[in-house]
Parts: structure tokens; sequence; C-alpha cells
């Protein structure tokens, strides 16, 4: 990762440079120390937002692991917020280090185990089904014993003695298929609870997978498959884009913390006002995206009763304290039509929402209550 600190550093002696050469000509033409501060301004923006998005990307990567990452760099680009000299700045780049190593070192254990799991259920699997063969050798040969001793009974003169080898021989015979038959009922549910158990963890992983890592609700990659889904069947559904306005403010006016409080708020109010049968997904960023399974006046009427459940008074947590804030959004309604792809289906929607967006930004949007 580059280095923030030794950047700001080059740019400082470069400007000290430029300072002593501008000193030699004259004052005609120096340049003003202020745009030395914009510049090391701008660079600390860029680089706290850097640090969001380094979250963000190690959350989709991994959401087991990523979310305390994600908190991590969050804490780390609000304190460079509020000090900015050159310790401070050194020991947030020695943070970020330290907590980029041990993600990485987290992460790989976690997907080591994963695929420990996988191949411990694959040796089961080989493991099970050389049991079975071993076992079917071998009542195969005492099944081949009784043959070649009924075939001696043929022989035979004495029908008492005759009697006597085909009771044996069927008492044998019925032994060795009682045994094949339990045998095979203990391989099989052993096999059946392995399997279940390794089931179970694999649904549970595709769940996790499936989610998004800060708000708890389906993610992008989910609700696309969904989407796709019903344009195959070729139901009638409607998607609603939702977008709370004037996000960045919040991020840079109280902090990444306070933002990230405001989506899992959000996402969960948005939850609380949606129907069971309404699919809710985060889209990136401040966006949200639902689908609905009807059109019409169905679909607006649910609309606008979500969009007078999730605007409203937020309570936001901030690192200095609580921040009281009035949140508004704007929410974009298309829905599908016969023929239509879903990147279209979303294009217009996301292009409703935007209409939404610009008359909110004439009524102030976000705003401290």
């Amino acid at each position: 990762m580059i280095s923030l600190k030794k950047y700001l550093d080059s740019t400082a002696e470069a400007r000290e440079t430029q300072d002593r050469k501008q000193s030699r000509l004259g004052s005609q033409g120096k340049l003003p120390q202020e745009m030395g501060g914009i510049l090391a301004s701008t660079t600390l923006v860029a680089y706290r937002s850097a640090l969001h998005e380094m979250g963000l990307s190690s959350l989709a990567a991994c959401p087991a692991m990523g979310q305390g990452l994600m908190q991590d760099l969050s804490c780390v680009a609000d304190q460079l917020e509020r000090r900015f000299t050159g310790p401070d700045v050194e020991s947030a780049e020695n943070a970020v280090r330290e907590r980029l190593q041990e993600w990485g070192s987290k992460t790989a254990g976690h997907y080591g185990e994963k695929t420990a799991e996988v191949k411990q259920l694959l040796l089961l699997l080989a493991h099970t089904a050389d049991s079975v063969g071993e076992r079917d050798h071998r009542c195969g040969g005492q099944m081949r014993e009784v043959m070649t001793h009924l075939e001696a009974i043929a022989t035979l003169d004495d029908l008492s003695e005759i009697r006597l080898s085909v009771e044996r021989s069927a008492a044998s015979l019925k032994d060795s298929l009682d045994r094949m038959d339990e045998e095979g009922k203990q391989a099989t549910a052993k096999l059946r609870a392995e399997v279940d158990t390794y089931r179970a963890r694999l649904e549970e992983a595709e769940e996790l997978a499936s989610r998004d890592g800060l708000t708890g609700l389906r993610n992008r990659s989910w609700v696309e498959g969904q989407i796709a889904n019903r344009i195959d069947q070729g139901t009638i559904f409607s998607i609603a884009m939702v977008d709370i306005d004037q996000f960045k403010s919040i991020n840079d006016t109280y902090g990444h913390l306070a933002g990230d409080d405001l989506l899992r708020q959000f996402a969960g109010e948005l939850k609380s006002a949606s129907r069971s049968k309404d699919l809710i997904g985060r889209w990136g960023g401040d966006e949200f995206v639902l689908v609905l399974d009807s059109g019409g006046a169905d679909a607006e009427s649910q609309v606008e009763r979500l969009r007078a459940w999730v605007c409203g008074n937020y309570t936001l947590r901030g690192t200095s304290g609580a921040i009281p804030l009035k949140v508004e959004a704007s929410i974009g309604l298309a829905q599908h039509e016969a023929g239509q792809k879903w990147e279209e289906l979303l294009g217009k929607a996301d292009a409703a929402m935007y209409r939404r967006k610009a008359e909110a930004r004439t009524n102030g949007g976000a705003m401290q209550r």
C-alpha cells in the first residue's frame, strides 16, 4: 500500500524546494502556501476513502472475516480526520498494515478450514465405497461356499443326510444375507449422518455467501440471480431501487462509523416495512434493491408505504456520541415487461430513482435535527 506519510513528506519537500527557488526569483509567481494545505487535505480525503473501500472489498472477499477489518479501517480513517500530524499519520499506516496482515492470515486460515472440510467429506465417501466393496466381497465369498456345498449335496443318496445338509446351507446363507443387510444399513446410516452434517455446513456457507456482511441483507449477486429466475419463469414482478439522499455528506461530516450505522439501521427499517414475499438486498454503497412479486397499483402502494416508513428521524452512533439525523430516501420503481432484459429493467428503475433524487436535492435531503 502506498505510504501516505512518505507521499506527504515528498510533497512537503517539493514545496520547500519550490519556495527556495521562488525566494531567489522574487515574490512574483510565488506558489501560495494555501495550495500545499489543499493538496494535503485532498490527499487525506482520498486516503480515507481508499480505506473505506478496502474494508468493503474485504467484506465481499470473505464475509466471515471482513466485518472486523472494515470496522478497524473505519476507525483509523475517523482518527485521521480528527488528527493529522506526522506521528498520527505514521501510527495510522502501521495500524492499517497490522490489520491487513492479521486479516490476510485469518482469511487464509478460514478458507483452509473450509478446504479441509471438503477434503474430509471426499475421503469419507471413498472410505465408505471401500468398506461396501469389502463387505460385498466377503459376503460373496460366503455365498460361493454355500453354493459349492449345495452342489455337493446333489451327489448324495441318503435323503436324511440331504435334508440336514440343506438345512445347514440355508441357515448359513440366511446368516450371510442378514449380516450383509445389517452391515449395509450401518454403513448407509453412517454415510447419511456424515453427509447431512456436511450438507448443513455447505448450506450455512452458501447462506453466508449470499448475505451482505454490513447490513445482513441479501447481496447483489444473489438478488441478480432471483431477478433472472423471475424473468425466465415469466412471472409478474417489479424492481424498486432505493437510495439514501445525501449519504456522502453524512460520511464526510460524521465519519464512516456513523455512515455504516445508518446503513444498518436503514436496512433494518426496510426489512421491517417489507412483506414476507418481498426480496430485499443491498445493491452497493447506500443503494438498496427490492424485488416485488407484483406490479401496477399494488407495487406503487408498497413503495409509498416503504418510503413513509424508512424516511424520518434516526439516531446514529458517532465517535463523539449520539447524532440525531433526519433521513430522506429516493425510490425508483419499474415493472418488468415481456422481453425486457434485467439490465434494462434496472436501468429504468435507476432512472426513476435519480429523478426522485433530483427533486429531493431542492428539499435538503438528510439533515441534522
